[in-house]
């Protein structure tokens, strides 16, 4: 087990996903975002945060859920990952943001080995329990990595 620190958990229906709090820059009520021409799926376009362009993709499609319409509680999530030895400040839309908290016992398992199931997501650090409950703590620098070399080549 390895401990985390606070986490940001959110919401995508009924699933319950964290990121460390440390990298969370802020949580933006939703707002009209920029297509981008040949994007990824997964992004949804850019949104301008204090004057500086940033990327948004769409958690739901980069967790593989199935689309589904905004609402109230919708948010866009603005945090920094590491992608190609630098700091990249990107955002993801989620269903909802619950709360910053600790995790149960500050710990979080890691995912089962991979000759169990024969698969192993690149996106999950672990797994934690809040309230009793099992939470996904994401990777984001590995969730991102791809989609920001996409940027930087484009």
């Amino acid at each position: 087990m390895s401990s985390v620190g606070a986490v940001l958990t959110l919401a995508c229906d009924d699933e319950v996903f964290a990121l460390p709090v440390e990298r969370v820059q802020e949580i933006l009520d939703l707002r009209p975002i920029t297509r981008m021409p040949n994007a990824p799926a997964q992004l949804l376009g850019m949104i301008d945060v204090r004057g500086m362009g940033v990327a948004v993709a769409d958690l739901r499609a980069l967790l593989g859920m199935v689309p589904t319409a905004d609402t109230e509680m919708s948010r866009i999530v603005v945090f920094w990952v590491r992608s190609g030895g630098r700091q990249t400040v990107v955002g993801f839309r989620a269903d909802r943001v619950i709360e910053v908290a600790a995790l149960d016992n500050d710990d979080m398992e890691p995912l089962p080995e991979a000759g169990l199931f024969n698969w192993r997501d690149r996106m999950i650090a672990g797994i934690g329990r809040r309230n009793g409950k099992l939470v996904t703590v994401l990777d984001v620098d590995r969730m991102f990595d791809g989609l920001t070399s996409e940027l930087s080549a484009a």
